[in-house]
């Protein structure tokens, strides 16, 4: 019989949580470091921005590391993303961390506005202009993707903010190895990550921070945690960084249903066609103690900060429920997601 894993020494969650205001999340975020949580990463799609709900975070729990999972690299000017990352940085000294990444066409040119254009580049570009202005010399340069005339940084952050990148596949793995502090992962199964650690500590990355983001049903209702995976996997997995991710890991005969389905608008069909076994293998679910031996076991396979996404419940889903009910199922989701029984 195998034994279960150890706990890492860090162990996140995904922040703000949804079915509770913001403003209501003060009493929620002082709790956690005594659940055993040491990390609170933010992350930024169409919900809240990826700095505020940490600058809030930072002053209801000072114990807390905080960090972006992610942030992209084309939605703002590089000015103003460094300026944002060493405000938080100043404002919760030593515990911040940023990390950014490509995102995707639909965040980056759908929603923002934005030429989703060169994503490598840009990310390598980014990553290389964040680690000279946090130094707080004056960045001058002509990079592939953009042109910085002349700025500096007037609040350099002390220390300055580690920079992870978010990586899928070998190329982006080996950037994040060799000029970032780290990288986050996302959408991969706790055996996923040792073919993913493996290509980055091979580039260089060994030693370095490898945050990963993993969502969790915490319900024994398989059947709506399956439901609702499927819709997730269909709804993220068809985006094609993603899909050539996934058939990377060897899912390709497996999700090709899926993909045939939705390339011909099918989108019920294509939901329907996810195996149970994908499934179970990228969302975790099931009750608490199962779910924190399967985030133990991304740690024991090379993550060193498991950060759970908590997806809704039967009890989070009930509309009719009222809001006290509904906080203090979002409560439950927490506590059965945290290392501490």
């Amino acid at each position: 019989m195998n034994a279960t894993p150890a706990t890492p020494a860090r162990w996140g969650l995904t922040f703000p949580l949804d079915g509770i205001p913001l403003a209501d999340q003060r009493r929620l975020a002082e709790a956690l470091p005594d659940l055993g949580f040491t990390d609170l990463w933010s992350m930024e799609t169409a919900g809240a921005d990826a700095f505020t709900p940490l600058a809030l975070a930072s002053v209801w729990a000072p114990q807390l590391n905080l960090g972006t999972a992610i942030v992209p690299v084309h939605t703002r000017g590089p000015a103003l993303l460094a300026m944002q990352a060493a405000a938080l940085a100043e404002a919760a000294p030593g515990r911040f961390t940023l990390g950014v990444g490509a995102s995707s066409p639909v965040i980056v040119k759908d929603w923002n506005a934005v030429p989703h254009q060169q994503p490598f580049q840009r990310s390598r570009d980014t990553v290389r202009f964040l680690k000279a202005a946090f130094t707080g010399q004056v960045v001058d340069e002509q990079y592939e993707t953009f042109a910085v005339r002349r700025f500096r940084l007037e609040r350099v952050p002390a220390p300055a903010p580690p920079v992870l990148l978010a990586a899928l596949r070998p190329g982006m793995l080996r950037l994040a190895a060799q000029e970032a502090d780290g990288t986050i992962l996302n959408w991969l199964s706790a055996e996923d990550v040792t073919t993913v650690v493996g290509e980055f500590n091979a580039a260089g990355g060994t030693g370095k921070t490898v945050a990963a983001r993993i969502f969790v049903c915490p319900t024994a209702d398989a059947a709506y945690a399956r439901a609702l995976g499927r819709r997730l996997i269909a709804g993220y997995l068809t985006v094609p960084a993603y899909a050539a991710f996934h058939r990377w890991l060897g899912r390709g005969d497996r999700l090709k249903p899926m993909w045939d389905a939705w390339a011909a608008g099918d989108r019920k069909g294509a939901a329907a066609s996810v195996p149970d076994e994908v499934v179970d293998a990228l969302i975790v679910h099931g009750d608490p103690g199962r779910v924190r031996e399967q985030l133990r076991r991304y740690a024991a396979n090379g993550v060193t900060v498991p950060v759970p996404a908590i997806l809704p419940t039967p009890e989070m889903a009930d509309t009719t429920a009222a809001p006290r009910d509904r906080r203090q199922a979002v409560a439950a989701a927490v506590l059965a997601v945290s290392p501490a029984p």
